[in-house]
């Protein structure tokens, strides 16, 4: 029954000039309204029509006033219930969509910001083989979390995203597209082993410090701390206790990581190999350039820079 829908559904798609007008991409913010939500009854619903209908013939057959009006009553509970369905996707907004980071290989995750006007139950968004169920709260706005699988690096647009509910009966199912005008941007596979990247000479303009004699910085009070190295007078202006942190600078070398300087690899193992070296100067908190073609990025530190440098990758042609 399942597929004889889906049949149904890829016939109705290639023949309503409607299904195909939305099936483009739209830009944000997209809303659902009733020249875009469709209904189809469900396996369940097309078996309780057959049992109305019995019940209905039954009731003629026998001039049972009884039967016919239970028979009228579930026949109209049924109607109202495709009104329902329908009214639990029309002005139905995406609002918004935020993309996570991922590595080619792995799923992205999106965030889908949903709002509507009043409460609604039971919606559904398809995404693939993979389906998320969530409802609105009256006004309020919800986050929906789905998983993108991904393939390869660079910018992969987003497919279609069916919303659908059968809310409240199971009887029909009210059904539309989504399809955001938007790509995600995908970070470059590491390679698994190889060289390490080529590292300076301890350089005095990079700095770094460490436990020593030099007073550098009060900090929070951590168990197992000194008593003399409190900070009593700073402390009382505090809620929590100071510590005197005595540190010296010491050097420390910046990586520079060079596209120039893998001469003997395609641009796929460059890339690949620049991406292991920048996971692997994050692992270890150091500080790093990064020089591609057209792009030379400055030394730096932190997930924003890492986050900078792998998406440089991820952009190369």
């Amino acid at each position: 029954m399942r597929d004889l829908l889906q049949r149904l559904q890829r016939w109705a798609e290639r023949r309503l000039p409607a299904l195909t007008r939305y099936r483009r991409p739209e830009s944000l913010p997209i809303e659902l309204h009733r020249r875009r939500i469709y209904i189809v009854p469900t396996g369940f619903g097309l078996g309780f029509s057959v049992l109305l209908l019995v019940m209905l013939v039954g009731a003629l057959n026998y001039a049972n006033n009884a039967a016919l009006l239970l028979t009228c009553l579930l026949g109209a509970a049924s109607a109202a219930s495709m009104l329902v369905a329908f009214r639990s996707l029309d002005g139905l907004r995406l609002g918004h969509i935020r993309a996570g980071h991922a590595v080619a290989g792995q799923p992205l995750e999106l965030t889908l910001t949903f709002d509507s006007g009043r409460p609604r139950n039971a919606i559904r968004v398809d995404l693939d083989d993979r389906t998320i169920a969530f409802a609105l709260n009256g006004r309020a706005s919800t986050h929906v979390k789905l998983a993108l699988p991904t393939a390869q690096r660079g910018w992969q647009p987003l497919p279609r995203l069916r919303v659908w509910t059968s809310w409240p009966l199971g009887l029909f199912r009210a059904w539309s597209w989504l399809h955001p005008e938007q790509s995600v941007l995908v970070w470059p596979r590491a390679e698994t082993a190889g060289p390490q990247p080529h590292a300076p000479a301890d350089d005095a303009r990079h700095m770094r410090l460490h436990r020593g004699d030099e007073l550098a910085a009060l900090r929070d009070y951590r168990a197992g701390d000194p008593q003399r190295h409190i900070a009593w007078k700073a402390s009382a202006r505090h809620e929590n206790l100071l510590v005197k942190d005595f540190e010296q600078p010491q050097s420390r070398p910046q990586w520079q990581l060079d596209w120039r300087r893998l001469g003997g690899l395609d641009n796929e193992a460059r890339i690949a190999r620049l991406a292991r070296w920048l996971n692997e100067a994050q692992a270890q908190r150091g500080h790093y350039s990064l020089w591609l073609p057209g792009n030379e990025i400055p030394g730096g530190s932190g997930p924003l820079h890492y986050a900078h440098c792998m998406s440089a990758l991820a952009q190369l042609p």
